[in-house]
């Protein structure tokens, strides 16, 4: 067998595997909470009745119609200011060499290294005394500000990327910098501006720990708090936790699957041309 031959032989071998680490698992969860409710879950058998209504019974008991309503809310003010914020910080980073870039810069990517258990105690006590606690709001701005570090080095590092020639073509027929970022530039960067989009939807969909310290209101609770406290009243039946799972990642699995091929697009650019 040829070099190449074996050498692709061991990446898909080693993908597979990777695949199998990551699937296994998640089918192991579908077929448990078709079990029915109540029930033992002998590892992957396949259940002897069929139990849809689980899903049902999760999405009853668990109130899932106001937890995934507060997630979707928060994650419509999230996103889009990320976003927003990171493209226009990346490209005055990057292309418009602000005063002071070079220690901007390094203040963001200082900024990925703090863990928000670092930081959410200080920030409850700091956003409760301007009334910003239990509600979405404070939420909202400290989610934007947990996620916006990433999004500046990942759009600075896209904009870097991109050819000169373009910009300077640009100014030469007398586009202000708006116009460069609005008319040139996005229209390039769409794949990492959905990539940059979906993750940080899915960071917001499951921040756990800062909405469960900011919200104290049950009814203000995102989709994985409302799923900890479902843990606490139902751990011990598996069928119907695994459904209150499976509730909990279906928007995640369904946003990927809609944005799939700009995500891996925007993923690969970063990965060559870095």
């Amino acid at each position: 067998m040829k070099p190449d031959a074996i050498a692709t032989a061991l990446r898909y071998g080693l993908l597979s595997a990777l695949a199998a680490l990551v699937l296994l698992p998640f089918l192991g969860i579908v077929l448990a909470s078709l079990h029915p409710a109540g029930g033992q879950v002998p590892g992957f058998s396949l259940p002897e009745r069929w139990s849809w209504e689980n899903f049902r019974l999760a999405w009853e008991t668990g109130g899932f119609d106001r937890l995934m309503w507060s997630g979707t809310v928060i994650a419509l003010f999230v996103v889009p200011l990320t976003v927003c914020f990171a493209t226009l910080a990346g490209y005055a980073l990057s292309i418009l060499g602000v005063w002071g870039g070079r220690a901007l810069s390094l203040a963001f990517v200082l900024g990925l290294t703090l863990p928000v258990e670092l930081l959410v105690i200080a920030l409850y006590f700091n956003l409760r005394e301007v009334g910003m606690t239990n509600t979405y709001t404070g939420v909202i701005l400290a989610e934007v500000a947990l996620f916006l570090p990433f999004g500046v080095y990942w759009m600075q590092s896209h904009f870097a990327s991109m050819p000169r020639e373009l910009v300077e073509a640009a100014r030469v027929d007398g586009a202000r910098d708006l116009t460069v970022l609005a008319r040139v530039l996005l229209p390039v960067s769409w794949p990492a501006i959905t990539t940059l989009a979906v993750l940080v939807f899915m960071w917001s969909w499951n921040q756990f720990l800062l909405v469960l310290v900011m919200i104290q209101d049950p009814a203000l609770r995102t989709a994985p708090t409302g799923l900890g406290l479902f843990v606490g009243q139902y751990g011990t039946d598996i069928p119907l936790l695994s459904a209150a799972t499976l509730l909990v990642i279906a928007p995640i699995v369904v946003v990927y699957l809609v944005f799939q091929r700009s995500f891996v697009n925007g993923l690969t650019q970063g990965a060559v041309k870095g």
